[in-house]
């Protein structure tokens, strides 16, 4: 029930969007409309969601919200379970809890005082190594100071790479286990890295740290008992998509789709928040606005007389964890894919200038229909914004999965802001006259192509699905966020980049460029950030069964 002070501002900001057209009247549809988009806002955006997170009970909360505005629609389920779709967020590797160290018969904490490396194997073990002595089938001591301050100067020298690539010929060379430590007062940074999807060894890589290595380690020629146990495992959480459905009996079925999920606290490392106390990230632009916006169009769309396609309506999780959600639904659909006629994405639609008016379509070249549609007589003289096309099927949203099944696209957006992936991104700031008029522009286009006509499907250029660059150059290709296995597998690959021209295709699995071994994401990010513009080197990758290379010209 709304306040009357809430009852009188949604009135007069309804004067204000309407007296920006005065051909247009408002309607009590509007008042409800307009009322609507702040309710769905400002709960998603509510603190007690804590950010919904994918696979949290935040996502819980907020996934019920849609199920209900959908049933309360008339929506038909349309998930592989009533109106969820779940699907598995593999988040690398955890370190489980029977995972022990003891020297001497003294425990060692795990965190505090070691950990094992992500690519070592499940194992027990006990044995009397000496620290000084590399002997056959005993735990080997390394102590890491030679080669950091060998390489102190060398920005090339990668060290978790050296690890690996060394433990791996000590296995060869008769090693049991490999414990390393580092008495050097250079700062190695190494922590567990749960998404380091290098394969697994065939020995144990254990490391120590300063104070247990200070301690126990002191004298090179002593005999240790050494008992350990590395127990590590898949890390997982569930998300939901939630999907609603139209069904008019009709050939075609038209996909109109916004992300629900956002940061939570932060703690996936997508948070463009500077201090280290964590805070919940609301996410009302981010993307509160299009999950609103296709609630309200749901509703629109079960009212309009437009019988001649079908309607699917999904709101995707997993989106800020790179497109899982709507990825997943396109390798599992739950309708048949060669029926869609189009999709349209609503992704932060809630910042529209009052000033400028400039909302940006993208998507816009994969269809020749579009252009029909926005260069029409009708469309020019109805126009209430300032259009900035982009003619890519792809982008940082969940359109792109859809464009990969050449399935032409429209992607809706209003601009990124100073809030943006921060705390601050709440629903006061919220331009809900701008959503309801973005809102009624998208269901003029959805209702003007009622007919019975499937839209036409354009290939186009490809960008990155990154919302912001973090290296110096690129390849042009488009990673495979939820590939969980050895290397960075390209989910498509630009016309006309580095990596195109090199032969890669999409599919191949990139598993090293030049020195340096692509083991997860970030390793590729950091990587890309050791190169500059014109430098040349060697692509290791995987095709199949085959491991071929290549030469990459950045």
């Amino acid at each position: 029930m709304m306040s009357l002070f809430s009852r009188i501002a949604v009135i007069t900001a309804l004067l204000i969007f309407s007296a920006c057209s005065s051909s247009k009247k408002v309607s009590k549809t509007d008042i409800e409309t307009l009322a609507s988009l702040k309710s769905h806002i400002q709960y998603l955006a509510d603190d007690k969601l804590e950010g919904r997170r994918t696979g949290t009970n935040g996502e819980k909360l907020a996934m019920e919200y849609i199920s209900s505005q959908f049933r309360s629609a008339g929506l038909l389920p349309k998930g592989s379970k009533e109106f969820y779709q779940p699907f598995e967020v593999n988040e690398g590797k955890k370190i489980d809890d029977s995972t022990t160290f003891s020297i001497n018969n003294n425990m060692l904490v795990q965190g505090k005082d070691f950990f094992p490396f992500p690519f070592s194997p499940n194992q027990k073990m006990e044995a009397l190594p000496s620290i000084a002595v590399q002997e056959a089938d005993m735990p080997w001591f390394i102590d890491l100071k030679d080669q950091l301050e060998e390489n102190k100067t060398n920005p090339h020298f990668d060290l978790s790479n050296y690890i690996y690539t060394n433990c791996k010929k000590a296995k060869d060379r008769g090693a049991s286990a490999v414990i390393l430590y580092n008495t050097s007062s250079i700062d190695d940074k190494l922590v567990f890295n749960g998404k380091d999807k290098s394969e697994i060894l065939s020995i144990p890589v254990l490391y120590i740290k300063k104070e247990a290595a200070a301690k126990y380690f002191k004298d090179p020629s002593a005999t240790l008992t050494i008992k350990f146990t590395t127990a590590l495992s898949e890390k997982k959480r569930t998300g939901y998509n939630v999907l609603g459905y139209i069904d008019n009996g009709a050939a075609t079925t038209v996909i109109l789709g916004a992300h629900f999920d956002h940061l939570g606290y932060g703690e996936d490392g997508n948070s463009r928040h500077t201090t280290l106390e964590p805070s919940i990230h609301n996410g009302a632009d981010d993307n509160a606005s299009g999950t609103a916006a296709l609630i309200e169009l749901s509703k629109k769309m079960k009212q309009s007389k437009a019988k001649n396609n079908n309607y699917l309506f999904i709101a995707f999780s997993g989106e800020e964890l790179g497109l899982y959600g709507s990825k997943y639904f396109t390798e599992n659909p739950t309708i048949d894919l060669k029926s869609a006629n189009y999709m349209i994405n609503m992704d932060m639609v809630g910042r529209l200038s009052d000033s400028t008016k400039a909302l940006t379509v993208g998507g816009y070249g994969t269809s020749p229909q579009w252009g029909e549609f926005y260069n029409s007589t009708l469309f020019r003289d109805r126009q209430d914004f300032l259009f900035k096309y982009d003619s890519s099927g792809t982008g940082p949203s969940d359109h792109t999965s859809f464009y990969r099944k050449d399935i032409p696209v429209l992607f809706y957006f209003t601009g990124l802001h100073t809030d943006y992936h921060k705390p601050s991104d709440d629903a006061d700031k919220i331009n809900y006259n701008g959503i309801a008029s973005i809102l009624q522009h998208i269901t003029g286009l959805v209702e003007s192509l009622n007919n019975n006509n499937k839209l036409a499907f354009l290939k186009t250029r490809e960008t990155q699905t990154t919302t912001s660059a973090r290296f110096s150059v690129t390849m042009g290709v488009m990673p495979d966020y939820t590939y969980s296995g050895t290397g960075l597998r390209a989910d498509g690959v630009s016309e006309g980049k580095p990596a195109q021209k090199a032969g890669l295709k999409a599919g191949d699995i990139i598993l090293q460029i030049g020195n340096y071994k692509i083991t997860s994401m970030e390793s590729y990010m950091q990587t890309l950030g050791k190169f500059k513009k014109g430098d040349k080197t060697k692509v290791t990758y995987k095709r199949g069964n085959d491991t071929l290379e290549t030469t990459v010209e950045f």
